[in-house]
């Protein structure tokens, strides 16, 4: 009998637990048919997008070689990216590195290419944090400003290069604001500035921050922030970053050196022209075991996957933590499906309980879990090694 090939598009943090799980469980061999195992991604390597504000304040290095991770050995890895899926033929198209164009027939395929971040229109100006490099732009940017700042003798010029706005608050710009406090205030006093004259402004276009959670609990997190050094504006939108301000929603002008847009996620974009069925919003249409509706052996999780709760009609979000799990579940129903067998069935996380973790810069963070209108939050130190566990377990790094 022929071997079976297994293609994973994406190799981020739920294309490698998808990997893993699938390995294991099939461990080599699926009704006596070796399984070949290919993960294509258009990066030479994993990246922690979870930490993507990282580069932005410091020189942490995001991106982990495939061959960091055990479970790789025997998998052959393709840096390209994906055009189009041919469920009928079961192949896909796609285009390497060099800008070549092929083909690659597959058995199962698992599509996990999840979201990219919003941008804002490219005439409203500032800096949105997508990738490695726009961050290790921003970080040059501030810095750049508070070595001016160092030298200038007009005070208001002088605290305008001390600013920064992030906009969007979400839990992308709650931790890239919170961790920009520490950081400018850190690199401040190395140039002799008064630390305390570092302001990071957080734009929120609601009436509170954490809507995921209660309101207690937001106005907790907006305590804690304020102890980072980081403000917080309500019910207020950036509409436009001009240069030496940004022009908010209410009609103000707030002086600033630098705008960062984090704006959110959509689903990525290259979804679009691969062929499969989606959602008005870009997402992939699969059933309650993550089957792509009319497409055999296609599978698809995490932010690219309209993945519903059979039991309660609950859609999960777009968060890597959630996506973990649909990934181990996932390896289950594919070996189920190879079998002729049930396969489980998906059960939203928030079912058993709510859990967010938010990083507010080393030693400092904020955990909320929720169950029958019980709350519990976990803030400092603790708070930040759960975090932090959080971040090395979904890129497998313990």
């Amino acid at each position: 009998m022929n071997d079976l090939t297994c293609v994973i598009i994406g190799g981020g943090h739920v294309g490698l637990h998808s990997l893993k799980a699938i390995k294991e469980e099939i461990r080599g061999m699926a009704n006596g048919r070796r399984i070949r195992f290919v993960l294509i991604d258009k990066q030479p390597g994993h990246m922690r997008k979870m930490l993507l504000f990282r580069p932005a304040v410091g020189q942490e290095e995001i991106m982990i070689p495939w061959t960091h991770y055990s479970f790789s050995e025997g998998v052959e890895f393709v840096q390209g990216k994906v055009t189009s899926v041919d469920s009928g033929g079961k192949q896909i198209q796609y285009e390497d590195a060099q800008g070549n164009h092929a083909r690659m027939q597959y058995d199962l395929l698992v599509v996990a290419v999840g979201s990219i971040v919003r941008q804002p229109e490219p005439d409203r100006g500032g800096i949105a944090l997508t990738d490695p490099q726009a961050a290790a732009d921003i970080r040059e940017r501030w810095r750049a400003n508070l070595r001016k700042a160092a030298g200038e003798t007009n005070p208001e010029e002088r605290k305008r290069l001390m600013s920064i706005a992030v906009a969007g608050a979400g839990i992308s710009g709650v931790e890239t604001s919170a961790e920009l406090a520490l950081e400018m205030r850190k690199e401040a006093s190395s140039l002799g500035l008064n630390p305390s004259d570092i302001s990071v402004y957080l734009l929120s276009g609601q009436k509170r921050l954490f809507l995921e959670g209660p309101e207690k609990v937001g106005k907790r997190l907006d305590q804690v922030l304020s102890e980072c050094g980081v403000k917080v504006l309500y019910n207020i939108k950036v509409m436009q970053a001009e240069a030496g301000a940004v022009k908010l929603s209410n009609g103000d002008l707030l002086p600033v050196g630098e705008c960062i847009w984090t704006i959110g996620l959509i689903p990525n974009p290259a979804l679009r022209s691969m062929g499969l069925p989606l959602t008005p919003d870009g997402q992939v249409l699969v059933d309650e075991c993550y089957r792509v509706k009319g497409a055999p052996g296609v599978y698809s999780i995490g932010d690219c996957a309209r993945i519903v709760d059979p039991e309660n009609g609950k859609a999960d979000l777009m968060r890597a933590g959630e996506g973990v799990l649909q990934a181990d579940r996932l390896g289950k129903i594919v070996m189920a499906d190879l079998e002729g067998r049930p396969a489980p069935v998906h059960k939203s996380a928030s079912s058993i309980l709510d859990f967010f973790c938010i990083g507010l810069g080393e030693n400092r963070g904020f955990v909320w879990g929720g169950k029958w209108g019980l709350n519990m939050i976990i803030t400092g130190k603790l708070g930040w090694k759960i975090r932090k566990l959080a971040w090395d377990k979904g890129s497998m790094l313990r």
